[in-house]
């Protein structure tokens, strides 16, 4: 596992511990925190070139476990193969943070569409919208 996916896997797991620990109210106060924290992995990304544009969020959904998901797509508009790392919030309908993840979408060929699931590290109830905070290609 490379230095940026264990530093990614790292964010992923403290999000979900920090958010686990607080009540719903804290949780949104911890928001700033967890976003935070996603930009710090996006700065750990070596080499990154701003993508944000070639990558969208589609609708979130609840899945079974009661996390909000959403189909994240990647397009390349490069001349090689890259690797995308994608910072998504999960906002409720009044545009607060909920949740933020960061994600990688590896082995993109040049001019090809590839997708992910973007998971939130915790049930969140309502409605909820997934929007790409920054991307980079690497």
């Amino acid at each position: 596992m490379s230095a940026t996916r264990r530093a990614l896997a790292g964010t992923a797991v403290c999000s979900a511990v920090l958010l686990a620990l607080t009540g719903c109210e804290q949780a949104k106060q911890k928001a700033s925190d967890i976003s935070a924290s996603a930009q710090q992995r996006m700065r750990d990304v070596a080499h990154g070139i701003d993508a944000t544009k070639d990558v969208t969020a589609g609708p979130s959904t609840t899945a079974s476990d009661g996390r909000a998901v959403a189909t994240i797509t990647v397009t390349n508009r490069g001349d090689k193969t890259s690797d995308f790392t994608a910072w998504v919030n999960f906002r409720d309908a009044s545009g607060n943070l909920l949740d933020a993840v960061v994600l990688n979408i590896d082995g993109v060929g040049p001019g090809a569409v590839k997708s992910a699931t973007a998971r939130s590290n915790r049930k969140l109830s309502g409605t909820t919208k997934a929007e790409v905070a920054q991307a980079l290609r690497h």
